[in-house]
């Protein structure tokens, strides 16, 4: 059997923004915990959707459209959206923000844009 894994247990167990950590798998899915802090990088998932699923704080996530319009949607405390597949953004978090993310297993957080903020999914590990 699987151990059960507190949601609030995991956040603390890492302080590092933009460092997404494996809280749970289901089926070929990834659920990742993430603190965000400050802005990301415009970045598209060519491939995939993208659920951010805000727990704390003030999440903006900033869209441009095929035509270079841009426009965002803020997210607070247990707000959920969807970024669909290949549209490009930016998430801004001016205070911290912890979020879980769900995503097909093997999607870099930077998805088509590369780069020195790209993170290798890390293993949660929590204290008891």
């Amino acid at each position: 059997m699987p151990d059960v894994v507190n949601i609030a247990a995991a956040f603390e167990s890492f302080a590092e923004p933009w460092q997404p950590r494996r809280l749970a798998s289901v089926n070929d899915y990834d659920v990742k915990v993430v603190r965000l802090h400050g802005e990301f990088v415009w970045h598209s998932h060519p491939e995939t959707d993208e659920l951010f699923l805000v727990r704390s704080g003030h999440l903006v996530i900033q869209q441009r459209d095929a035509d270079g319009a841009r426009h965002d949607v803020e997210l607070g405390p247990d707000d959920v959206y969807v970024v669909p597949r290949g549209v490009e953004h930016c998430p801004r978090a001016d205070d911290e923000v912890l979020a879980l993310l769900l995503e097909p297993r093997g999607t870099v957080n930077t998805g088509d844009a590369g780069g020195e903020r790209t993170a290798a999914l890390q293993e949660l590990v929590v204290d008891e």
